[in-house]
């Protein structure tokens, strides 16, 4: 069972968080294993959510941006998918609430709208429990693969969907005073409200985890199922959702399983994206596709430091149809490079996060900061840049000109280079000497 939530940072009690009440979240993190650097490859939503069920980076998969209209992409109808295989191995699939990808061809499902909400997410916590019974019900003992899409802590225009009540939630509200300000944010009051009111959707987020766990556990298949808590990508604001800055990329990851023998194992390794389709598969015991960009999880899950987890690729291009802004990169556990395909644009910011508050209050004060950032530095990127992470973990430096750059840019940009050419990536023009 897989739970993906929507736009969610690792903002919980378990990841460090003293403010925000995540008790469930919590208890799967204390009976399981949670990944402390785990990672989308592409901080948008529905191409974040095609990398998770095929296991291939977006640009391989085709899904390039946003499937509901008017943006309008489309996976590839040759590429894999979770439920596809699990389908044609006779495994129940079904999805609930936000799927968020297209076409149906590929991402098939017994259980469910066919092709999943690609249109306003759900909130209604409970009521996706209440499916989830429904679904244990139908598929009479069967191996099963159940998507469960959480709509929060997406933003609902220009606030988070918390004015009204959900059935059976109860509505834990937040001060502005209490909330932790991340260092890329400015600290002002419109910050700290909207801060606030994403620290609430979590709270209604983590009781859906609960609503959904114990609907698990009614249905008397807890004892053999992998389940997994994830997100598709960082927080909505911005420098972070729809950025190539940790603050987009980093995600909770809590996975949990029947067969553990040391359970709130704390794991360091960098997970990404691509490797939660071979873990899915590997757990069922079906095919692995013979193209997949990531590796199982599932032999690494009670290890803390696991080796030759240290370094992943990532890719976007699109958000939305008119946020174009294809950059590629490889994040090890030192330093961040990555390559800008077409730097003299200005990188857009999602049309959520542009009609923040937020982002309405650093344009009307003309705020040359954002937090540690430069503003103008989160809008406009040269070709390549660098990072040291150790250093600057807020990424607010790029080294590419310093001495230490140089023994290290041959070797990433080589990887680089060997990732988009392996991965068949469209925008890679290495006969033109562009690559």
């Amino acid at each position: 069972m897989l739970l993906i939530a929507d736009d969610h940072s690792p903002i919980a009690g378990c990841y460090g968080n003293a403010v925000i009440k995540t008790p469930n979240m919590d208890r799967l993190a204390r009976e399981g294993v949670r990944f402390s650097n785990a990672f989308c490859t592409t901080p948008s939503c529905s191409a974040s959510r095609s990398v998770v069920l095929t296991g291939l980076q977006n640009h391989t998969n085709g899904q390039f941006g946003h499937a509901h209209q008017p943006h309008n992409f489309h996976t590839h109808l040759e590429a894999p998918s979770i439920p596809r295989v699990a389908k044609k191995n006779g495994v129940a699939t079904g999805v609930i609430g936000k799927l968020h990808v297209l076409p149906p061809e590929v991402y098939t499902w017994d259980f469910g709208s066919p092709g999943g909400s690609n249109g306003q997410p759900t909130r209604d916590v409970y009521g996706m429990a209440m499916e989830a019974n429904r679904f244990f019900k139908s598929i009479d003992g069967r191996p099963f693969y159940l998507h469960v899409g959480f709509g929060d802590p997406h933003r609902a225009g220009k606030g988070f969907a918390n004015e009204r009540g959900y059935p059976n939630v109860k509505k834990n509200v937040y001060s502005p005073v209490d909330v932790v300000v991340p260092p890329f944010l400015p600290d002002k009051p419109e910050v700290r409200a909207e801060l606030a009111e994403y620290y609430q959707a979590i709270d209604r987020l983590d009781q859906g985890v609960g609503f959904l766990l114990e609907a698990l556990e009614k249905s008397g298949r807890a004892k053999d199922t992998l389940v997994i808590y994830m997100s598709d990508h960082g927080m909505p604001f911005p420098g972070a959702k729809g950025s190539f800055y940790d603050s987009g990329l980093a995600c909770p990851l809590i996975v949990s399983t029947p067969e553990l023998k040391r359970r709130g194992v704390v794991n360091n390794a960098l997970a990404h994206w691509p490797d939660i389709s071979p873990t899915v598969l590997e757990w069922m015991r079906l095919p692995a596709p013979a193209e997949q960009h990531g590796r199982s999880l599932l032999p690494i899950l009670e290890q803390e430091n696991p080796a030759g987890r240290d370094e992943f690729f990532f890719s976007h291009t699109f958000h939305e149809i008119n946020n174009y802004y294809p950059m590629r990169g490889i994040r090890t556990r030192t330093h961040k490079y990555v390559r800008f395909l077409y730097p003299e644009l200005e990188m857009p910011l999602p049309s959520d996060l542009f009609g923040s508050t937020t982002w309405r209050g650093v344009r009307s004060r003309r705020d040359a900061m954002m937090g540690r950032r430069k503003t103008a530095a989160v809008l406009h990127h040269a070709k390549e840049e660098l990072y040291n992470l150790e250093r600057d973990p807020n990424e607010t430096t790029n080294i590419i000109e310093s001495p230490e750059a140089a023994g290290l840019l041959t070797r990433f940009r080589e990887q680089v280079r060997k990732f988009r050419s392996d991965t068949e990536d469209p925008w890679f023009i290495e006969d033109q000497g562009l690559g």
